[in-house]
């Protein structure tokens, strides 16, 4: 006899067990607290996850996630743009913004260089970065990459491929423990290392 007393309850435990972190047990208990909810909660749930996989997109400049085709912080005036800072992925500029100590603009390359993992520069948004800087207005780029053998080996690639560029390009503090990854960083911590960043060499 099947555990479950309903279809519909397996298959959405199902679905919710895919999601990182959360186990059958736990997909259970969010399936059946959903059951108690309103309908009305449930729906608006379901309409945000749907909306949000849907009609999010990709910023056409510096690939953050936005509602539109260019995300708030590129199209703020007041940021400012000579200064680019490269992280791995989108929790990352919310973590970079978190500090408040950041006014530049950001570049997402979406990963990191990862052989054992098949990733390789052209599975990132590099060669977008080197496009954006050789078209001018930017001095210096900060790589804000997590203190890994991945994260170094990305920082160095992207500065030799920026090099003749003329640009300044530097990498944040080693405030943050070797092998950390930067969302997972206090946001003090983080924000010391954007400031007391130093030249890559």
């Amino acid at each position: 006899m099947n555990k479950f007393p309903s279809l519909l309850l397996e298959r959405a435990v199902g679905e919710i067990s895919r999601l990182p972190g959360i186990g059958r047990k736990t997909a259970l208990r969010l399936a059946l607290h959903l059951l108690r909810q309103d309908e009305a909660a449930t729906d608006a749930l379901a309409e945000a996850l749907v909306r949000l996989r849907h009609d999010v997109r990709y910023c056409s400049r510096c690939h953050n996630i936005s509602d539109n085709e260019v995300c708030p912080v590129c199209s703020d005036a007041r940021r400012d743009s000579t200064t680019l800072c490269v992280v791995e992925n989108v929790q990352d500029v919310m973590a970079i913004e978190n500090t408040q100590q950041f006014n530049g603009l950001y570049h997402v390359l979406g990963g990191i260089i990862s052989p054992m993992d098949g990733i390789g520069p052209s599975d990132l948004n590099i060669d977008s970065l080197v496009k954006r800087v050789s078209e001018g207005g930017v001095r210096e780029v900060i790589l804000a990459l997590s203190s890994t053998m991945e994260g170094d080996t990305t920082n160095f690639y992207i500065s030799r491929r920026l090099q003749p560029l003329g640009v300044a390009v530097s990498v944040i503090a080693r405030g943050i423990s070797v092998g950390n990854e930067l969302e997972y960083t206090d946001e003090v911590t983080l924000g010391r290392s954007i400031v007391n960043r130093t030249p890559m060499k």
